[in-house]
């Protein structure tokens, strides 16, 4: 008897064994998924859980320096910027600073002293020693003795004469200095220093308005006095109400750039607006009104292009000051003729200029519209992956080549990471992170919501008792306009003891995921998950799992059929 012949079914088999991590855009290549959580490319080209993180502490209102509290408190809530400068720790905007070498050395950046009382005013030599009062008129006191002065009167205005009795001639004093002398209890010297450059208020004469402190002396139990450039006639005492302040100016950004700290303001400054960026003297970061006529001088420049500063950065030895579309960037010289030049691009988007971070020899930043890496020149995107989701709020952090960002979306955070060496992304979580900070081979992040300072890779810190993940890819089509349909996938992975992997399925976008399996293992091997999904047009993949998770391979089993069936 003749039996039928029958033609077994074509099979194929496709196999992902590359993972190129997450990918939210409508058409995804093999080997990325639509959306992931918890998953990182550190045993690329494997899908694997990212560490567990280690809990450090949990922070607020003090500055900590190694995990220990320190004098400096009652910093003001609100978002901080603080800039690292030699020992220093700079806190803005309390303008703030504390020596991480000597804990004695913290407080304030700015100065401000007042006296209600009498103050001597007399002419004196640079180092502030008195003079005797000079001779007064027309013409030359006659027989005079060497280093005589004499205040000249015969021009339109009177000009300070000395005697040289080598020369035998009456020659010009550049410049006249004045001491004050006053009764501080040791205040001016603790508070100002040498070539602070203050505002001085209620002092006599043309003593008032932005000065340079050329010499100081004096304190506890002593009169205290300081030296000024101004002119007097001869000594005399004043009373009433003298205030001498060294002040910061407002800054929207700052950051530290070759011995100097820099800023940018836009907006209101001292009553006036301002479109600005600052330096301070080299090496002093207390001094923005120093102008001594060299090259180690204070710094300020007006800028042109219009909107508000977004952020700024030291980047390869340039400060950089950023607008949504625009980066300007500063030339350092060094004889103090700094240049600013401007390129209208890309720039930092407003509430985001906490993403900006220097990896490697490369500058990455949130702007508007995408992520963005810079090396000069114009940046190029690097978020095509992100899909067409809105980001705000972008706040970064780098350890190793792995490239951090929280930003904020219409749904709430979310935590990626990027691997600048592969090109991939991966989303971690709903992080909501407040700021980063690298460490001793660790990447630290606080979280804005809690305060809790975390250690994202593990090193430090009590480590997270389970991590949940999870990996859905796209659409799945194939690659044949027949009629075909998946009668199995095989899963080769390895999981910590008592760590499981569920499998989800949905079909034809329908909305509702379907439980396809359950993986439980303690020790490497290839699992074969016997799952006969119903024929459809498409279908999309979602594996959950709870405990670390390294997954080597997806082998889906495609039979064909025809046209018809």
């Amino acid at each position: 008897m003749d039996f039928p012949r029958l033609t077994p079914t074509a099979q194929r088999r496709l196999v992902t064994d590359v993972f190129t991590g997450y990918d939210h855009r409508l058409r995804l290549p093999d080997g990325a998924f639509h959306d992931t959580e918890n998953l990182s490319a550190r045993h690329y080209p494997l899908l694997s859980t990212r560490p567990k993180r280690g809990l450090v502490a949990t922070l607020g209102g003090t500055l900590y320096i190694n995990e220990l509290p320190t004098a400096l408190t009652g910093l003001a809530p609100g978002e901080k910027q603080m800039v690292s400068m030699g020992a220093y720790v700079l806190i803005f905007p309390d303008k703030r600073y504390y020596n991480t070498e000597d804990p004695a050395d913290f407080g304030s950046l700015e100065a401000d002293f007042s006296l209600t009382g009498d103050v001597r005013y007399c002419l004196c030599d640079l180092d502030g020693s008195p003079l005797p009062d000079p001779a007064s008129g027309d013409s030359a006191p006659e027989s005079p003795a060497n280093a005589q002065l004499w205040w000249d009167r015969s021009g339109s205005a009177p000009v300070l004469r000395q005697y040289s009795e080598a020369l035998g001639l009456w020659t010009e004093r550049d410049t006249v200095y004045t001491r004050l002398e006053l009764t501080s209890q040791g205040e001016i010297p603790r508070l100002f220093r040498q070539y602070d450059g203050v505002t001085i208020e209620g002092a006599a004469g043309d003593l008032n308005g932005e000065k340079i402190l050329y010499a100081l002396g004096g304190g506890e139990g002593e009169r205290d006095f300081l030296v000024l450039v101004g002119l007097i006639d001869a000594a005399f005492t004043q009373s009433g109400t003298l205030r001498i302040r060294r002040r910061i100016p407002d800054m929207d950004f700052v950051c530290q750039c070759q011995n100097r700290l820099w800023g940018c303001r836009y907006g209101l400054q001292e009553g006036k607006v301002v479109n600005e960026i600052y330096a301070s003297a080299l090496g002093d970061f207390k001094n923005f009104r120093q102008f001594l006529g060299l090259a180690t001088d204070s710094w300020t420049a007006s800028v042109g292009s219009d909107g508000q500063w977004t952020g700024a950065v030291n980047y390869l030895g340039h400060p950089l000051f950023f607008k949504e579309e625009r980066i300007h960037t500063v030339t350092v010289s060094p004889i103090g003729a700094h240049r600013l030049e401007e390129t209208p691009c890309r720039g930092v988007q407003k509430g985001s200029h906490r993403s900006l971070c220097v990896l490697g020899e490369s500058l990455y930043y949130k702007s508007r519209g995408d992520v963005c890496v810079w090396q000069g020149g114009f940046p190029q995107s690097i978020s095509a992956p992100l899909g067409e989701v809105d980001y705000a709020d972008a706040v970064g952090g780098t350890i190793g080549g792995l490239y951090y960002l929280s930003m904020r979306s219409s749904e709430g955070w979310r935590l990626f990471t990027y691997d600048s060496r592969r090109g991939l992304w991966y989303r971690e979580d709903d992080f909501h992170a407040q700021g980063f900070a690298a460490a001793g081979g660790e990447l630290y992040a606080l979280e804005a919501d809690t305060g809790k300072l975390w250690a994202l890779l593990g090193s430090r810190g009590e480590k997270e008792e389970t991590l949940p993940w999870m990996a859905e890819t796209g659409l799945l089509h194939y690659e044949t306009a027949d009629r075909k349909y998946l009668s199995r996938f095989t899963l080769s992975l390895q999981l910590e003891p008592g760590a499981r992997v569920r499998i989800y399925l949905r079909y034809d976008s329908s909305g509702d995921w379907i439980e396809s399996g359950t993986v439980q293992l303690s020790g490497a091997g290839t699992v074969t998950v016997p799952i006969r999904p119903r024929r459809c047009d498409h279908l999309q993949l979602r594996l959950v799992g709870r405990g670390e998770a390294k997954i080597f391979a997806l082998t889906k089993v495609l039979e064909l059929g025809s046209d018809v069936i």
